[in-house]
């Protein structure tokens, strides 16, 4: 059995120096502009790894994490990509990709790589979801002095923590007129104010490219700001009108590719 053992990692060793030297050098994607621009898809993929995975050898864990390392690197010219570890956190999955693409071929592309991998192969996907970035729809109508609440900066440091909403509006809101939807908005903003410096905030927009309306990202490394944040939107008027919310909600934290493969080495 050992010798197996060795003989796997042998192969692998040496299937590893081939991905990586036929991986050509790329330059890494603008990711200040994937992150902050509109019109850029945005896509969340999680992954739980199989039983098999455990069981193997450390060291051959190592090489096939090596493998998604360089499968990473290969995409990074044309997406951002982001990792989150799950595991411990929630019971959906123990991994969550975040990637950020201008032409959501590209995202595919990634991923049909990531899951054809030596560690691909251990990956049972959980569910993945697809949005889109906009300009605001709302807040150019609002008062000046909500605009300016929305420009105050956040705090320094980082934020480890990373939370994932998917939403799904009910026919009854789309149905409103825009001003009383602006209204409900603006109400929904202002409840929001408190946590601006403490919860960052990103929305995509997913109608037509899933079955959602919206998916909400978060990052904080207060998660009792983020809790009460939940509950003052809870209170609000347009809350009602969200026939999903959630379901599942995914809570992690950020990690470098470094970082997970530490982890999952383990």
């Amino acid at each position: 059995m050992k010798r197996f053992s060795i003989a796997v990692l042998m192969r692998l060793t040496v299937l590893l120096l081939v991905v990586l030297a036929i991986v050509p050098a790329v330059g890494a994607a603008d990711r200040d502009k994937l992150l902050s621009e509109p019109g850029v898809y945005g896509t969340f993929a999680a992954f739980s790894l199989d039983a098999d995975w455990g069981k193997q050898d450390q060291a051959v864990r190592i090489a096939q994490l090596t493998v998604l390392k360089g499968v990473v690197e290969q995409h990074r010219e044309k997406v951002a990509i982001d990792l989150y570890l799950l595991r411990g956190l929630s019971d959906h999955a123990d991994v969550l990709f975040r990637i950020h693409a201008t032409e959501l071929r590209d995202t595919q592309q990634f991923l049909l790589d990531l899951q054809g991998s030596l560690f691909g192969k251990h990956l049972k996907t959980t569910g993945v979801m697809h949005g889109l970035t906009k300009k605001a729809n709302y807040v150019p109508g609002f008062p000046d002095q909500v605009k300016a609440d929305l420009k105050i900066p956040s705090e320094p440091g980082p934020k480890p923590y990373a939370i994932v909403i998917p939403i799904r509006k009910s026919a009854d809101w789309w149905g409103l007129d825009q001003d009383k939807r602006a209204a409900m908005m603006q109400e929904h903003t202002e409840a929001s104010a408190p946590y601006i410096k403490t919860v960052n905030r990103k929305l995509y927009h997913s109608s037509g490219l899933d079955d959602l309306d919206f998916i909400a990202y978060f990052e904080t490394s207060k998660l009792d700001d983020f809790h009460s944040l939940i509950l003052a939107l809870e209170k609000v008027k347009e809350f009602p009108y969200n026939r999903r919310f959630g379901h599942p909600t995914l809570i992690g934290t950020v990690k470098s590719l470094d970082e997970i493969i530490e982890v999952l080495a383990q």
